[in-house]
Order: structure tokens, then sequence, then C-alpha cells
């Protein structure tokens, strides 16, 4: 058949993770008139992130004429399910798919005054963090502003957790602490976070949102000013020759400027403290000094401070601090005024504690190998 006589068929554009301006626009391609467009937008978007409705023949306040329009031209699919897993400990694990090798891990972490939900930014990783599995997996690319939304979708699927259902609110904060560097990813995550917090989308306080980065300094200040969650820092040590090795990012922003970054944060104050995330790996940054100079590292900051037991995954060149010496580490933190819980490991035994999330198929490392590149590279720990 001459392919000039072939009837071309219809582009289908996925209307989840599009601002109101994009599906306006989108709208008005398709045929509906300008007078209409911003009425038809304020539906969609009540039935897609409020009600969670999959089925345009489902929105039931739409004209039919409107619904085959909708039909022919736009989708509400999520991402597919490949794998669903739930720890002993409650917490679940999706590995979803949105293409050929286009792969990412969301993790649920229930707890009883909340739960958290543990976003991707991105498929795979560029930064090469030595104790992070997620380091291990080569970056393939960024995730849309549709594959960041379609996880929380996905999961407040799986959870039951839209307002029609009656069991709303199982998810109460999310974290953009999955695979990848969510500020190497800026405008995707920009723009998907837009729409979580968005009152009449998603509808998360900004508070209730949490950004996490391994000090990516040039961005910190932007994302405080346009995305305007908290903030997280992925620190894991207070000298730059330790930081070095297990956050390589650190030889391009050292610490002094990643503080700095933190001290010139947009809304900063006790009521928006930054997060330092810092792992507690067994005779690497874990002795009482270090915990000095963790303390006086963020001296004037409004911080709490994360210690993170480190997660094993196969092949990982570390060990986790023996717990008497984390309580020790702590007690440090805390007596000079900083609030230091120490994080629960959850999802351990389906590897989807922090740390751990990897979405191709696992590739051992020599636990040897690993070992000795630690020991060539990394100072030991402050006496």
């Amino acid at each position: 058949m001459n392919p000039e006589l072939q009837t071309s068929q219809p582009q289908i554009l996925q209307a989840i993770g599009l601002s109101t301006a994009e599906l306006k626009a989108a709208l008005e391609a398709v045929g509906v008139p300008a007078t209409a467009s911003s009425m038809r937008v304020r539906q969609l978007w009540n039935w897609i992130y409020v009600h969670g409705v999959r089925d345009f023949r489902a929105m039931t306040n739409l004209a039919k004429g409107f619904q085959e329009i909708l039909e022919t031209h736009f989708t509400v699919t999520r991402p597919e399910i490949v794998t669903e897993q739930i720890s002993e400990d409650g917490t679940r694990k999706w590995l979803l798919r949105t293409g050929p090798g286009i792969e990412f891990e969301t993790v649920y972490i229930p707890e009883e005054d909340r739960g958290t939900l543990c976003v991707s930014s991105q498929v795979g990783c560029t930064l090469n963090c030595r104790f992070c599995h997620t380091g291990t997996q080569a970056l393939v690319r960024n995730l849309t502003p549709y594959e960041i939304v379609g996880q929380i979708m996905v999961a407040r699927d799986a959870l039951g957790d839209w307002p029609s259902t009656g069991e709303y609110r199982r998810i109460t904060n999310v974290v953009m602490m999955g695979m990848g560097e969510p500020l190497y990813n800026f405008e995707n995550v920009k723009a998907a976070l837009a729409i979580v917090a968005d009152g009449d989308g998603l509808a998360l306080s900004r508070r209730r949102i949490t950004l996490s980065t391994a000090g990516v300094v040039p961005m910190i200040h932007r994302a405080g000013e346009e995305i305007g969650s908290m903030l997280a820092i992925s620190l894991h040590a207070a000298r730059d020759e330790v930081r070095d090795v297990l956050v390589p990012l650190n030889k391009k922003y050292n610490i002094k400027e990643l503080m700095q970054a933190c001290r010139d944060y947009p809304g900063l104050s006790n009521a928006r403290r930054i997060t330092f995330e810092y792992v507690m790996l067994k005779g690497i940054n874990d002795s009482l000094a270090d915990a000095r100079a963790l303390v006086k590292l963020i001296g004037g900051i409004p911080a709490k401070i994360n210690l993170i037991p480190f997660n094993p995954w196969p092949g990982s060149p570390y060990e986790c601090s023996d717990w008497d010496q984390i309580e020790k580490f702590a007690d440090v933190v805390n007596r000079a005024g900083y609030a230091s819980p120490v994080r629960t490991p959850r999802g351990r035994d389906i590897m989807a504690a922090c740390g751990q999330l990897k979405s191709e198929s696992v590739k051992l490392r020599a636990s040897a190998r690993g070992a000795a590149l630690v020991a060539a590279e990394l100072p030991a720990s402050l006496d």
C-alpha cells in the first residue's frame, strides 16, 4: 500500500505530568475550544489527581464527545509494575518500567505516625558514591515528570490512598531519595513536585516533601527558590579527604562550598531545618572525633542529623558501624544540641533500604577487590 494513502494513527499523549498550561494547550491542539479548555483542564486535573481515575469513561461529569476526544488522543496509564515486594516489616518496593531498559524503583515505608514514599529521579546515577548500590548502575537517563509523578500514583493505587476510598493519606511524606541525583534532573523534578504540592493536584505540603542532594552546589539555592521543598544533604563525612572517596562529587564541590550553600538556602529557619544524612561506616567515619568534627562543621545551621546504619548489598566494600559506637556518636551530636535520630533500617530483606536501590540485574563486585580499593584510597577515621 502506498504510505501516503495510509491513515495515520493519532499520537497518544500522556496526560499525567503535564502542567495545567501544557494540558490546556494539548486540549486546544486536538480541537477543544479555547473558551472551554480552562474548565476542561480543571475537570481533568481533579479526576486524575484527586480521584486517581484511570479510565476516561469513569469521568462521569464529562460529555460523551469529550470523553471520546480524550480516549483518542490521551492516556492516563501508570508506569508498568514489573515486580512488587513486601518486606516482613511492611515496607513495599515496586520495580517500575516505562519502556525497554527504562526501569526504576520506588519504596513505601509505613510508620505509626506517617507513611513515607521514596521516589527516584533518574534511571541509574552518575555520582558513584562508594557506599551506594545505585551508584554501581550507570545512568540511563533522567526520569520525566510523568515518570516521577507516576511513582506516587502507582503507590496510591496499591495502597488505596485516594480521597474517594476513605483511606486517604497513607502517604504523608514524599522524599526524593530514590535512584539518581535530583538536582541533575532539575527541570523535570521541579515540574513533578509542582504537581505533588499543588492543592488541586496531589496536595502534599512542601514541608512534607524533601529533596535530597549529594551536593550539587550551584543548584541548591535555585532549588530553594523554585521548588521550595525541605532540603536533605547526603553528607557522610566531615573531612574532604574522606568525603572525596565516599561521595566523589565532593572533588568538584567541596565541603566548605557545600556548607555555604546550606547557610544560604532560601527560607532556612528552625521550622525549615536542613537534614544532614550520615551513613555509619565502621572504622571510616564513625569515631567520636568524627562526631565532634561534624558538629563543628554544621555549627549555626538549623539542622538535624539522620544517622543511617549502613545497609549492605552484594559486593559492598564496607561494614556497618557497631551499634554501641553509633549510640556514642549520636550522644556527641545530641549533647551539641542537634536532633540525631538513628534511622531504623527498613526493608533490608527486599533490598529496599537506604542505599540499596538498583534496577538492573545485580552484578556482584568482588568484595575483596572493593575492600582493596577502599584501603588504598580512604583515610582512616579520626581517633
